[in-house]
């Protein structure tokens, strides 16, 4: 690992990732919570299913920009936020894998000899 002056570039606050990646859904099911709105509600006034917001509230299916757009509709919250959310957890759960990260280093070795 490069260094800058001695401090591990992932030691930087604004490089710190958390351990266990954070889905979307987590943080739908706690707004859904806070506001007092029941999942068969939401998925109602959305006109989306009740099990697949289910799924998305239980980490089992991604947002998706259309489910990000209807989120917003309903609970005036930024789609954007929600896809950004679901690409950072999508990020780091293919760094965790252990295959791919194997992969990524082969490549960049490759790379690095051009």
């Amino acid at each position: 690992m490069i260094t800058l002056k001695g401090i591990d570039p992932r030691m930087i606050a604004n490089n710190l990732e958390p351990s266990e990646p954070i889905h979307p859904g987590e943080l739908l099911k706690e707004e859904l919570d806070s506001r007092g709105i029941s999942q068969k509600k939401l998925a109602e006034r959305m006109g989306m299913s009740y099990t697949v917001l289910n799924e998305v509230l239980n980490c089992k299916r991604a947002v998706t920009a259309e489910y990000a757009l209807l989120f917003e509709a309903a609970l005036g919250i930024e789609a954007g936020m929600w896809i950004r959310i679901q690409a950072d957890y999508n990020m780091q759960k293919a760094k965790q894998n252990k295959s791919f990260s194997d992969r990524l280093a082969e490549i960049r070795k490759i790379t690095a000899a051009l």
